[in-house]
């Protein structure tokens, strides 16, 4: 059973708690809201979510019918969790509970829940009525930009994705913030304070940033050609692919973020993990999902970013990104077009304007741990669930050409997580990234770029040369404390003049201090 439910019984528990006690389900994800009886009425912060005591009076029947609408009305529900309760209860109670209730809105949603997660349909005789519900309350949780009319339960489908893959964001109050935060808005006040021109010169340093520091987060921080490589097709590539998540780009952008020289491409049919080898042993910190499933849930993945169109940038982003990064579907190159993903989406959703890129990834490499953080929401309880039920044996080689040593045993279970994860928090974190990347990074840029403007037209006032020697010069001699080295004037025999020399650092050092906050 969930550790957050040990001691409990069923006669205090309210809710999804009832229902995870009553049907002996435990998700791997923890459930985001847990409610008990108590004395008073009374709302708690936990981690990742909160408890709640509710009194006497809202004590609803003891049944999947009285939890399940006690769910529904007042806690946040989870999509790994409903997954493995219609797969654990009954049709003929669901038949009972809309039969009694053919107009109630909890019913019927209900019964298109269960038919959604299944893929299973209810021997109902379509005696259901009433006015027309949202399955999903559009203010507490992510939902689809348009829903699809469904006459048979008579609702409106806004489920965001489909039952191969679906995210689950709940709009808890970290969530809403992120989406007070207008990129647009942001860029904009960034082209106000700095002008076009200047964040247009800095769009190769944004390229070339990005890549680096992408690099970094992989720990390959000197592969030059790879860096520039991946550079090439962010500039290139970014906001031009009607469907980037099909097999068909996603191999295309793989290979053009590869090069030639990869040992696999495409779509991956052998097992994968991410781990790291301490003293002559393999540690797993995250197992892919089959092979077999990966070209439905990138699908699924596809249509939900489909669905979400319109929806805010930030979370779209997000749940594209680490999305991808937990289906793994790629033999190689999963974190790098994950995060291509954020920008692409970005720019498609007119936050950010061609040919401009968030270097997100040099955010995320200077708070790694975070990073970490937010990935082991899901892969440590995933891992910690299936501990002894995977193990390194005997070497393989698959249909892709690879070869593993991976053996898994509980891929059937392990698909309600990765078809349904929990994003919520990936969500807050990655708009904290967005946020400090236009509002500390870029700023500080443009700073810098403004200044060294500013400081190669003073020194080309002094010395003539090319912009790159006056860069050279600018550098230099901030570097060594104001002053100008015997090198640099080794280099350049103008320096070794006293007086050039001094008017020289005079015009770099007015130039950088009219940037300095007051």
């Amino acid at each position: 059973m969930d550790n957050s439910l040990q001691g409990w019984s069923k006669e205090d528990a309210l809710g999804a708690s009832w229902l995870a006690l009553h049907y002996e389900i435990e998700p791997v994800q923890p459930l985001r809201v847990l409610s008990r009886l108590g004395k008073t009425r009374v709302v708690r912060s936990r981690e990742n979510g909160w408890m709640q005591t509710f009194t006497k009076q809202y004590v609803p029947e003891p049944s999947l019918r009285g939890h399940f609408e006690f769910m529904l009305k007042h806690e946040a529900v989870s999509f790994e969790f409903l997954a493995r309760l219609f797969d654990r209860i009954a049709p003929e109670d669901l038949l009972q509970w809309v039969t009694s209730e053919p107009t109630g809105q909890y019913s019927r949603r209900t019964c298109f829940l269960y038919e959604w997660f299944t893929g299973k349909q209810l021997a109902c005789n379509g005696s259901a009525s009433g006015g027309y519900h949202d399955v999903l309350d559009s203010k507490r949780y992510l939902a689809a930009s348009d829903p699809v009319v469904n006459r048979r339960w008579r609702l409106r489908d806004n489920m965001p994705g489909s039952r191969d893959f679906c995210p689950l964001v709940v709009l808890t109050d970290s969530v809403p913030s992120t989406l007070d935060f207008d990129v647009r808005q942001a860029w904009n006040s960034l082209e106000a304070d700095f002008g076009e021109e200047l964040l247009r010169r800095s769009a190769v340093w944004l390229t070339t940033k990005e890549s680096k520091a992408s690099f970094a987060i992989e720990g390959e921080t000197k592969q030059l050609a790879r860096i520039r490589r991946f550079a090439s097709v962010m500039e290139s590539e970014l906001g031009r692919h009607t469907e980037v998540l099909s097999e068909e780009t996603l191999a295309f952008l793989q290979r053009e973020i590869l090069g030639d020289r990869s040992v696999g491409y495409g779509i991956r049919k052998s097992p994968i993990f991410v781990g790291q080898t301490l003293r002559e042993r393999e540690i797993i910190h995250y197992i892919g999902p089959h092979w077999d499933a990966l070209s439905s849930m990138l699908e699924g993945l596809a249509k939900h970013e489909r669905k979400t169109r319109g929806r805010s940038a930030i979370i779209r982003a997000a749940t594209a990104s680490f999305g991808f990064v937990y289906i793994h579907p790629l033999t190689d190159g999963n974190g790098r077009v994950s995060r291509f993903l954020v920008n692409d989406i970005l720019r498609k959703d007119g936050a950010i304007p061609e040919p401009f890129l968030l270097p997100i990834s040099a955010v995320i490499a200077r708070a790694m741990r975070e990073y970490d953080r937010i990935l082991e929401l899901i892969s440590r309880p995933l891992m910690r669930r299936y501990e002894g039920q995977y193990r390194l044996g005997k070497r393989k080689r698959f249909d892709d050409g690879l070869s593993s040593d991976l053996e898994f045993e509980c891929y059937e279970d392990a698909a309600y997580v990765w078809r349904f994860p929990d994003l919520t928090e990936h969500v807050a974190y990655m708009a904290s990234v967005i946020r400090e990347t236009i509002e500390v990074e870029l700023r500080a840029e443009a700073v810098m770029i403004r200044s060294m403007w500013r400081a190669r037209s003073a020194v080309n006032e002094i010395i003539e040369g090319p912009d790159e020697t006056l860069d050279r010069i600018i550098r230099s001699v901030r570097e060594n404390g104001w002053l100008v080295s015997g090198k640099l004037a080794e280099e350049i025999p103008l320096l070794q003049d006293a007086e050039t020399a001094d008017s020289v650092i005079r015009a770099v050092r007015r130039a950088f201090a009219s940037d300095v906050p007051q």
